[in-house]
Protein backbone atom coordinates (compact mmCIF):
# COMPACT_ATOMS: atom_id res chain seq x y z
CA UNK A 1 0.00 0.00 0.00
CA UNK A 2 2.82 2.40 0.77
CA UNK A 3 4.22 1.84 -2.73
CA UNK A 4 1.09 3.18 -4.45
CA UNK A 5 1.06 6.30 -2.28
CA UNK A 6 4.72 6.96 -2.95
CA UNK A 7 4.19 6.60 -6.71
CA UNK A 8 1.19 8.95 -6.55
CA UNK A 9 3.18 11.53 -4.57
CA UNK A 10 6.05 11.30 -7.05
CA UNK A 11 3.64 11.71 -9.98
CA UNK A 12 2.06 14.77 -8.39
CA UNK A 13 5.49 16.22 -7.59
CA UNK A 14 6.64 15.64 -11.19
CA UNK A 15 3.52 17.32 -12.59
CA UNK A 16 4.04 20.31 -10.31
CA UNK A 17 7.68 20.51 -11.41
CA UNK A 18 6.72 20.41 -15.10
CA UNK A 19 4.04 23.07 -14.54
CA UNK A 20 6.57 25.28 -12.75
CA UNK A 21 9.03 24.95 -15.65
CA UNK A 22 6.33 25.81 -18.15
CA UNK A 23 5.40 28.94 -16.22
CA UNK A 24 9.01 30.12 -16.22
CA UNK A 25 9.14 30.05 -20.02
CA UNK A 26 8.41 33.47 -21.46
CA UNK A 27 5.91 33.51 -24.31
CA UNK A 28 7.56 33.99 -27.69
CA UNK A 29 7.08 37.49 -28.98
CA UNK A 30 5.75 37.97 -32.49
CA UNK A 31 8.27 39.21 -35.01
CA UNK A 32 8.14 43.00 -35.26
CA UNK A 33 6.28 44.31 -38.28
CA UNK A 34 8.32 46.49 -40.61
CA UNK A 35 5.99 49.27 -41.67
CA UNK A 36 5.91 50.63 -45.19
CA UNK A 37 6.55 54.34 -45.55
CA UNK A 38 3.67 56.68 -46.28
CA UNK A 39 2.76 56.44 -50.01
CA UNK A 40 3.58 60.11 -50.62
CA UNK A 41 6.96 59.98 -48.83
CA UNK A 42 9.60 61.25 -51.27
CA UNK A 43 12.52 59.43 -49.61
CA UNK A 44 13.04 55.96 -51.12
CA UNK A 45 12.67 53.20 -48.55
CA UNK A 46 13.31 49.52 -49.27
CA UNK A 47 11.87 46.40 -47.64
CA UNK A 48 12.72 42.76 -48.37
CA UNK A 49 9.91 40.21 -48.06
CA UNK A 50 10.14 36.43 -47.68
CA UNK A 51 7.23 34.57 -49.27
CA UNK A 52 5.80 31.05 -49.42
CA UNK A 53 8.23 28.62 -51.04
CA UNK A 54 11.21 30.73 -49.86
CA UNK A 55 10.59 33.23 -52.67
CA UNK A 56 11.93 36.72 -52.10
CA UNK A 57 10.45 40.06 -53.13
CA UNK A 58 12.36 43.34 -52.75
CA UNK A 59 10.41 46.59 -52.86
CA UNK A 60 11.55 50.21 -52.85
CA UNK A 61 8.71 52.59 -51.99
CA UNK A 62 8.77 56.32 -52.91
CA UNK A 63 6.32 58.98 -54.13
CA UNK A 64 3.21 56.82 -54.67
CA UNK A 65 5.22 54.16 -56.48
CA UNK A 66 6.83 50.85 -55.70
CA UNK A 67 9.78 49.46 -57.61
CA UNK A 68 9.38 45.72 -57.07
CA UNK A 69 11.94 43.01 -57.89
CA UNK A 70 11.05 39.30 -58.00
CA UNK A 71 12.96 36.43 -59.65
CA UNK A 72 15.29 38.80 -61.49
CA UNK A 73 12.53 40.99 -62.94
CA UNK A 74 11.71 44.52 -61.81
CA UNK A 75 8.41 46.35 -62.23
CA UNK A 76 7.36 49.88 -61.37
CA UNK A 77 3.90 49.89 -59.81
CA UNK A 78 1.58 52.82 -58.99
CA UNK A 79 -0.12 53.28 -55.62
CA UNK A 80 -3.91 53.08 -55.32
CA UNK A 81 -5.58 54.05 -52.07
CA UNK A 82 -7.57 51.29 -50.35
CA UNK A 83 -9.77 51.30 -47.23
CA UNK A 84 -7.38 48.87 -45.52
CA UNK A 85 -3.85 47.83 -46.34
CA UNK A 86 -2.15 48.87 -49.57
CA UNK A 87 -2.26 48.23 -53.32
CA UNK A 88 0.33 49.00 -56.00
CA UNK A 89 -0.37 47.93 -59.58
CA UNK A 90 0.31 48.26 -63.29
CA UNK A 91 -1.49 46.74 -66.29
CA UNK A 92 -0.24 43.21 -65.46
CA UNK A 93 0.79 42.99 -61.80
CA UNK A 94 -0.57 43.80 -58.37
CA UNK A 95 1.30 44.05 -55.05
CA UNK A 96 -1.27 44.22 -52.26
CA UNK A 97 -1.71 43.43 -48.59
CA UNK A 98 -0.99 44.87 -45.16
CA UNK A 99 2.25 45.79 -43.40
CA UNK A 100 2.41 42.23 -42.03
CA UNK A 101 1.38 40.16 -45.08
CA UNK A 102 1.35 40.78 -48.85
CA UNK A 103 1.04 39.03 -52.22
CA UNK A 104 2.23 39.62 -55.78
CA UNK A 105 -0.27 38.60 -58.47
CA UNK A 106 -0.42 38.46 -62.24
CA UNK A 107 -3.65 40.40 -62.85
CA UNK A 108 -4.36 39.00 -66.33
CA UNK A 109 -3.83 35.34 -65.42
CA UNK A 110 -5.23 35.84 -61.90
CA UNK A 111 -2.42 33.80 -60.43
CA UNK A 112 -0.12 34.53 -57.50
CA UNK A 113 3.54 35.00 -58.34
CA UNK A 114 4.47 35.24 -54.65
CA UNK A 115 2.14 34.96 -51.67
CA UNK A 116 2.20 34.97 -47.87
CA UNK A 117 5.00 37.54 -48.12
CA UNK A 118 6.22 38.83 -44.78
CA UNK A 119 8.69 41.69 -44.32
CA UNK A 120 12.02 40.44 -43.03
CA UNK A 121 14.39 43.39 -43.36
CA UNK A 122 14.75 47.01 -44.34
CA UNK A 123 16.85 47.27 -47.47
Amino acid sequence: MGGKRTKRRLSIAMLCGVAACMQDEAPKAAAPVIERPSPDDATPSGITYLCEGRKQVSVVYARNRASLTHEGKTWRLEYQQTPTGFRYFDARREWAGTDALAALRDVNQRTPLAFNCRPIAKA
